[in-house]
């Protein structure tokens, strides 16, 4: 460490200036001398900190060489001081810490069993989800049953409006009989037919409905029971469908009348009847 050195004089008592100095007022002079402040702890504290710089800074502190030992040794010893509690500090901490993490073991292993716990109640959950997916799955799958039943019961009253419009249209007064009765009247409304002439607007018109209704009893399903019971009903109709056309095909070339020969022709077609119009045309 650099020395301080202090501008001290050591004149003999007996010179003028020893005399001059013991005056009252050089004592007065003295006393109005400023007092040194205290050496700042920041100044300890820098980075850059030199002894020996640091040192050459307190020239004009104003105090002797003993005093500014003895302020320099009072700062260490509070810098001391400070070191030893932060050190006592943190071993302080250091010791809790150490029994903190001495009952590690039992903390981990309640973690641990909060966290199966809580899988055990996601799994719970998820059980809970995949059931109403599943019964939401289920209630999808019987509205599209319904929709789809919906969708038949409209068909199947469709069929029925078409037969009984069939029906009354053809004038088939007993849609209800059965098979035999139907094949032993065929010829009484063969006969019938032959005496009342049909216009061809008409039977087109019949033909076309009887189309559609086949169409839509393909796309039902024949095997629906509903539709098993009106099979009857829809031979019905083809038979005196077919009778009515045979009549006005005969008409048509009895009177020699090429275009309505041809318009009950495309008829036969539709119905997919053709041999029995060629064999009506044969016989008349």
């Amino acid at each position: 460490m650099a020395t301080l050195h202090l501008d001290t004089a050591t004149d003999t008592p007996h010179s003028p200036t020893s005399h001059a100095r013991s005056s009252p007022s050089d004592s007065d002079n003295e006393d109005n001398l400023p007092y040194p402040g205290e050496l700042s702890r920041n100044d300890f504290l820098a980075d850059d900190f030199d002894s020996q710089t640091y040192l050459s800074t307190l020239r004009n502190r104003h105090q002797t060489l003993e005093d500014l030992r003895s302020d320099l040794r009072q700062r260490s010893q509070l810098l001391n001081q400070e070191l030893l509690d932060l050190v006592n500090n943190n071993y302080e901490e250091f010791l809790s810490l150490g029994a903190d993490l001495k009952g590690g073991e039992e903390k981990v292993e309640g973690v641990r069993v909060g966290l199966l716990g809580f899988e055990r109640e996601i799994e719970g959950i998820r059980k809970v989800v995949a059931e109403r997916a599943e019964q939401v799955g289920q209630l999808l799958g019987e509205r599209k049953e319904v929709r789809r039943d919906i969708m038949v019961g409209r068909g199947l009253l469709e069929v029925e409006r078409r037969l009984e419009e069939l029906e009354g249209s053809l004038g088939i007064k007993n849609a209800a009989q059965d098979a035999e009765s139907l094949a032993s009247d065929s010829d009484d409304e063969e006969e019938d037919a032959e005496v009342e002439a049909f216009p061809i607007r008409k039977s087109k018109a019949q033909t076309e409905q009887f189309v559609l209704l086949n169409k839509l009893v393909t796309r039902l399903g024949p095997e629906h029971p509903f539709l098993q019971a009106q099979q009857s009903r829809i031979e019905h109709v083809h038979r005196t469908l077919l009778s009515s056309l045979a009549t006005l095909l005969r008409q048509a070339k009895a009177a020699k009348d090429q275009d309505a020969t041809l318009a009950v022709v495309r008829l036969h077609v539709l119905l997919d009847a053709e041999q029995d119009g060629a064999k009506t045309l044969q016989s008349g």
